[in-house]
């Protein structure tokens, strides 16, 4: 952490926990957070960033925001309550948590083997489980700030709605994901618990593998009517929105940050 006061700014005095903020999407909504005063906490299993460079936490600081890591498998209810006990602890509430931590095993239905099936339910869905249900509990104890007590963003994905080829596994935990997020909505609004979800299309991260193969890239490009494909920022700020109190009146949603792919 460093001492340096945080700047003003759209989410300024606020207290956030983003899972998987390592690399990828998560590292860059925690950078977008801490960019608008937040006090941001990284949940990961590893400050490795696969894109290269300084740990999510040290770039913040150096930037002049506040963050902490705290190791943590999402996967572990010890892990989760550990993390959220931690972050109130130091920072006194949590106001925002991301659900960003998963993993992907592509694998056709006759070729997912039971293990890495739940693997992805454990990560992908019961890690957001376990954190929404651990924040959700100190939240409704806390005092509003704005409107909310509280406000979650989940990871949901195109492929929670349509096939991705050969990849059944982490389509169904999305799916799954989109679901809980309406459900946390409905069940907790009257408590000021707000709770949205980000389903991004095709964004490219340094993630590598099939991923970022010519084919797959080829049918994205093909499938986005928008003329690029996304980026980690274009998520990032889908997510700023939404933990923000210029989401106003908005819970239970999706938002589709795909260029249009839905919409084609």
């Amino acid at each position: 952490m460093t001492s340096a006061s945080p700047p003003a700014g759209r989410l300024a005095g606020r207290v956030a926990v983003v899972t998987g903020a390592a690399s990828g999407i998560g590292r860059a909504i925690a950078q977008a957070y801490a960019a608008e005063g937040a006090r941001v906490v990284i949940a990961d299993v590893t400050e490795t960033v696969i894109e290269g460079g300084a740990p999510t936490a040290a770039t913040i600081a150096a930037e002049g925001g506040h963050a902490l890591f705290v190791a943590t498998d999402v996967a572990s209810p010890k892990a989760v309550e550990t993390l959220m006990a931690e972050t109130v602890a130091r920072f006194g509430r949590i106001d925002v948590l991301v659900n960003n931590a998963c993993v992907r095993h592509q694998r056709p239905l006759l070729e997912l083997d039971l293990a890495a099936w739940n693997r992805l339910l454990a990560v992908n869905l019961t890690g957001a489980f376990l954190c929404c249900q651990s924040a959700v509990r100190r939240m409704v104890e806390q005092e509003p700030c704005g409107e909310a007590r509280g406000r979650i963003v989940n990871l949901s994905s195109q492929h929670g709605m349509i096939a991705a080829p050969g990849d059944l596994g982490y389509g169904v935990t999305k799916a799954a994901v989109d679901y809980m997020t309406k459900q946390i909505a409905a069940d907790y609004a009257a408590q000021g618990i707000v709770c949205n979800a980000v389903a991004p299309g095709k964004i490219v991260t340094g993630q590598g593998g099939h991923l970022q193969a010519d084919h797959v890239l080829d049918r994205a490009r093909r499938r986005t009517p928008w003329p690029r494909l996304g980026r980690v920022e274009d998520v990032a700020k889908a997510a700023l929105f939404l933990a923000s109190d210029e989401a106003s009146f908005v819970t239970g949603a999706t938002l589709m940050v795909d260029g249009g792919w839905m919409a084609a």
